[in-house]
């Protein structure tokens, strides 16, 4: 591969690195690591191994690593770095700069010290889902990684509900079950989803469907590797009785009827009192 080793200006340089297949990488990306006086990682191992896939040398460079538990003395060292002449090149784990990763400060400290910035782009977990999960990408929502424990999630969820674009979510592995669930809860169980795993690499998988569904079968299956999940804006004012009684079952499951009935209601813009009545009436089958 002919890389165009060449002086790059002053300045830091947001450089898109692959989500899964190595070769999905840019020239200029390439070009960029390879003449940067600096390089900067979230994690240092993955840089590095790219940079060995493509042949790049580190000609004498080490790498800095920049990630959540860096201190703020590291983003004010490439700062000045650069204010003297160093060219700068940062590169998330996986995918662009900043979207769900500790560059957003560098990126903020560089615009206050009037440090130039540009990006080299590359591939992002966000629009390669939305390519591939077959919902409409007229407008989406990215609302990143939800919080891990169960109210602040549904809390966050319910405050997502009535945005009318696709609702972008990266999950861990591990809690795709539980926040499918409590996007049934907050959100209404019928609206479209899908969830995508492992986007360019070999086990690549697309499963979609409702988010009741979706909800029912990561409930008992083990996931591994990279997740994100779309969730439809749905069609909230249009909910039948079936549905409603699905989603009330679901949420008496693991709350009381008094906060069952005001997630559901919320989640399907429904008056309380009609929500509280189907709510009386699953008791009294039960009885």
């Amino acid at each position: 591969m002919n890389i165009n080793k060449h002086k790059l200006a002053a300045g830091i340089t947001f450089v898109g690195v692959p989500i899964g297949t190595a070769r999905d990488i840019t020239l200029r990306a390439l070009d960029v690591l390879a003449s940067a006086d600096m390089l900067v990682a979230e994690d240092t191992r993955s840089l590095l191994k790219l940079m060995d896939i493509h042949g790049i040398s580190l000609d004498g460079r080490k790498i800095a690593a920049l990630h959540d538990h860096s201190s703020a003395g590291a983003v004010e060292r490439l700062i000045k770095a650069a204010q003297g002449g160093k060219s700068i090149a940062y590169a998330s784990e996986a995918g662009m700069p900043l979207i769900a990763d500790p560059g957003f400060e560098l990126s903020r400290a560089a615009a206050a010290g009037g440090v130039p910035v540009t990006c080299a782009p590359g591939p992002s977990a966000v629009l390669t889902a939305l390519a591939l999960g077959g919902l409409p990408t007229d407008a989406f929502y990215f609302a990143g990684f939800l919080p891990s424990t169960k109210a602040a999630r549904l809390s966050a969820l319910e405050g997502l509900r009535d945005i009318r674009a696709t609702l972008v979510f990266y999950e861990s592995p591990r809690r795709v079950g539980v926040m499918l669930r409590d996007a049934q809860t907050a959100l209404g169980g019928t609206r479209p989803a899908a969830v995508c795993r492992e986007l360019t690499k070999k086990f690549e998988e697309i499963r979609r469907g409702t988010v009741a569904e979706l909800a029912e079968h990561y409930a008992t299956v083990t996931t591994k590797g990279e997740v994100v999940v779309l969730v439809d804006r749905g069609d909230l004012e249009t909910i039948n009785s079936d549905d409603l009684e699905v989603a009330l079952k679901a949420a008496l499951e693991e709350f009381s009827m008094r906060d069952a009935v005001d997630m559901v209601a919320k989640a399907n813009a429904l008056p309380r009192r009609q929500v509280y009545q189907a709510a009386l009436e699953l008791n009294s089958q039960k009885g």
